[in-house]
């Protein structure tokens, strides 16, 4: 695949021929395992967000800060930029620990908020407060554009504030079981529940770049859960109490759990993953391509420690994930021992990239975004692109020997899967009746396969491919849809991925051994998420901006696998 970038460092400069890329193979690229494995890069969208942020000069004041002394009632927070002015609004309620729960079902939460376009009037304040709390039950105002809902993390938020009351910084192993105060259950944009649509967005200058919006909400809500504490501690502690070291503030992101319910996005919007993923590897094709800088080692060797040490710190109940990272750990540390001699023999990234790709995928996503991190000038150009247009169209004309050859080519992975083998269509996915949340049942065993999601892209493929073979290969596209009128939207689909390789994962969800995982995780890694928690095949935990800069530091420098505070660390310095 060819594609062209030019030498300037303005993102805007981007599309001039300059020479093409050399893209890795789409059937690498989006093996399910690899994806599986992903890592934040610099152009996932919390690192774009922050780099904005720093670079426009954002302004954050706290406008109200309404909350009684044990931290129930609402805060705004007013946020600044050149063209225009938004608020957080944040209500927290008091609930009962059983009410706690992260799951869609759930009725109730500790914190619910949304980010509001433009000025909170008092009328608009009390709209908010009658609706924001019930989240989709409520009736939003199109004056949101985030909407969203938050609970403690009861052990770490309790442990910092009884801390920093009595005059302690919290002990780092305890704010390591999670990485965060607040964990966010659902974040919802782009229109949904009647709030402000992603389309008119998406021509502002603030919040035009994909889930840009959502990112901020999460970001300005981490700040509010620091304040949280630090305000619960000196209504506790009253004059003895203390503030929380800055290293652990930049250490506490705000996690998030998520389930089945964003697996079918990545099916459903082949258009958008390919754009995320095309850019990804355009961004990571302008370093392999460029040659080997030895006044870089140094800096690679840093970021390949750190995420060493990171992936040693992160803690998981999941026996495969815990896997996965000793592997990685083991094999990291044996390519800090070869890789300055390794490379010395060797003229650009690609070549190093290709020697250590007998290590494990984890690993290897380490090394790619280690090698992101070392050229921001080449790579960050790349954050402007992951905006896409989903349209959809065949043009007219086509014969169905043109499907059959994209079939061919494109869908190896699917035309040559048995589907009448059971362990090939083990599982199906519906949407439960109660909070139309997606799940998986077992084919056969469980009731609702008429209800089956049309995810099983794998399958549409290849009864099409047979369908087709069956047909006269010159016989106009059109006639074939009129006599089979069933695989319109997959012949739809194949014809647009044609031209976007990336865009479907090569993944049966249909099968017996099918790791849904693989796919959140995908998703989460562009959004920059670290910590990846799985609590099972179905659901994750995970943080964000971990290690991020606080809003009143922010800068554009990197914050690649995000490190916990060593007690000598917090002995040095005093806190904010």
């Amino acid at each position: 695949m060819n594609v062209t970038i030019s030498n300037s460092d303005k993102p805007s400069d981007l599309i001039c021929d300059i020479k093409p890329l050399n893209l890795r193979d789409p059937s690498d690229v989006m093996h399910p395992d690899r994806l599986g494995a992903m890592h934040q890069t610099r152009i996932s969208f919390v690192r774009t967000l922050l780099r904005k942020i720093s670079r426009e000069n954002w302004q954050l004041s706290t406008q109200s800060w309404c909350l009684s002394s044990d931290g129930y009632g609402h805060a705004i927070y007013r946020l600044t930029t050149d063209n225009g002015v938004y608020h957080l609004v944040v209500f927290c309620d008091q609930i009962a620990d059983e009410e706690r729960n992260d799951r869609v079902i759930a009725e109730r939460w500790d914190v619910t908020f949304c980010l509001v376009l433009g000025e909170v009037p008092d009328e608009l304040l009390e709209q908010l407060r009658a609706n924001v709390p019930l989240q989709e039950a409520g009736r939003n105002s199109n004056k949101v554009i985030v909407l969203a809902r938050a609970n403690k993390s009861m052990r770490v938020f309790e442990h910092i504030v009884d801390s920093l009351a009595s005059g302690n910084q919290p002990k780092p192993e305890v704010l390591a079981q999670v990485g965060y105060i607040l964990r966010t259950t659902a974040v919802y944009g782009n229109g949904k529940f009647g709030i402000h649509d992603f389309k008119p967005l998406e021509k502002t200058i603030d919040f035009g770049q994909s889930f840009s919006a959502q990112m901020c909400a999460v970001y300005l809500l981490r700040q509010f859960s620091l304040d949280l504490v630090d305000f619960l501690a000196k209504n506790r502690g009253g004059e003895t109490a203390v503030g929380l070291h800055p290293k652990l503030q930049r250490y506490l992101g705000v996690g998030n759990a998520t389930g089945l319910g964003m697996a079918p996005y990545l099916i459903n919007h082949p258009c958008i993953v390919d754009q995320w993923l095309s850019s990804r590897e355009q961004a990571l094709a302008t370093v392999l391509e460029g040659k080997i800088e030895t006044n870089k080692f140094a800096t690679l060797k840093q970021y390949l420690e750190r995420a060493v040490k990171h992936l040693q710190q992160v803690v998981t109940i999941n026996e495969r994930q815990q896997q996965k990272n000793q592997t990685a750990v083991s094999e990291l540390e044996e390519l800090l021992k070869s890789v300055e001699l390794t490379a010395s023999t060797l003229c650009i990234w690609r070549e190093l990239l290709k020697h250590y790709q007998y290590m494990s995928y984890e690993a290897q996503e380490v090394l790619i975004a280690c090698l992101m991190e070392l050229y921001p000038e080449k790579v960050d150009a790349f954050e402007s692109l992951m905006n896409a247009d989903e349209t959809m169209e065949v043009p007219l004309g086509k014969k169905v020997g043109d499907i059959i050859r994209i079939l061919e080519a494109r869908y190896q992975w699917a035309i040559h899967t048995d589907f009448t083998d059971s362990n090939n269509a083990y599982w199906f996915w519906y949407r439960s009746e109660d909070k139309e949340e997606p799940r998986l049942g077992v084919r056969g065993v469980e009731e609702g396969v008429e209800k089956e999601l049309p995810l099983d892209i794998g399958r549409q493929a290849r009864n099409l491919y047979l369908a087709m073979k069956q047909a006269d290969e010159s016989q106009k596209l059109s006639e074939f849809v009129l006599k089979h009128p069933k695989y319109r939207g997959i012949i739809r689909r194949v014809w647009n991925m044609g031209n976007k390789p990336m865009g479907d994962i090569q993944m049966n969800v249909l099968h017996k051994d099918a790791l849904p995982m693989n796919l959140l995780r995908c998703k989460l890694s562009i959004f920059g998420a670290t910590k990846f928690d799985p609590r099972s095949d179905r659901w994750v935990r995970i943080t964000l901006f971990q290690g991020a800069p606080l809003f009143e530091e922010v800068h554009e420098a990197e914050w690649l696998f995000p490190l916990l505070p060593t007690e000598a660390e917090i002995q040095q310095g005093d806190a904010i």
